[in-house]
């Protein structure tokens, strides 16, 4: 690991606001993994062989424990929700103090472990449909560039999800113009909503 990216996860930790024990709970169940903990999205990220499998973030209401493919683990303590509404894949552990975690401690390793192994056997989370539908701003500004739609049709599915249910979400169509017009670069450049 780099020392800008160890300097990086450091400060993360270190940092003092709502969450601060409760990532440091998090971490120490992580730590105790056969994971690598890396620095990618702007946070600590512990992947299995080269492949993101956890995170951990703090939120405004909450700090959650973030698995990827949580849809393919097991839940028999229940404690695994979708963190919205459009969430495919990602489930988390969401807690609001560290006497909660410690509660679970045990299961939570038990889930890591599964992600883990998940990850080992090569499980992959098959999704039904494809993209939702396109609104229709967004319809029109691939049927006036050629370039535009190559590049959109070319984005990982959930880049193009991410980007559909953002620029549906507007209610005015001026709103959903803008919004793809401000990604459009993006968009060309191959990069996902959040991508740098």
């Amino acid at each position: 690991m780099a020392d800008d990216e160890t300097d990086r996860i450091t400060a993360f930790f270190a940092r003092e606001d709502r969450w601060k024990n409760e990532r440091a709970a998090f971490r120490a169940i992580l730590k105790d993994a056969p994971l690598v903990e890396e620095w990618k999205w702007r946070s600590p990220c512990y992947t299995y062989e080269g492949k993101a499998v956890v995170a951990v973030w703090g939120l405004s209401d909450r700090c959650v424990l973030s698995f990827f493919k949580g849809v393919l683990l097991d839940d028999p303590a229940g404690i695994l929700t979708a963190p919205g509404e459009n969430s495919r894949s990602v489930r988390v552990v969401a807690v609001t103090g560290v006497d909660e975690i410690e509660a679970m401690r045990d299961t939570v390793a038990a889930y890591v472990a599964e992600a883990i192994a998940n990850e080992a056997a090569g499980r992959q989370v098959t999704f039904d449909g494809g993209d939702p539908d396109w609104p229709g701003e967004l319809i029109a500004a691939a049927d006036d560039d050629p370039e535009f739609r190559a590049a959109f049709e070319a984005l990982t599915p959930g880049r193009r999800r991410g980007y559909i249910v953002h620029f549906a979400g507007a209610k005015k169509s001026e709103t959903r113009k803008r919004r793809i017009e401000k990604r459009r670069a993006h968009i060309l450049d191959g990069k996902g909503m959040h991508d740098r």
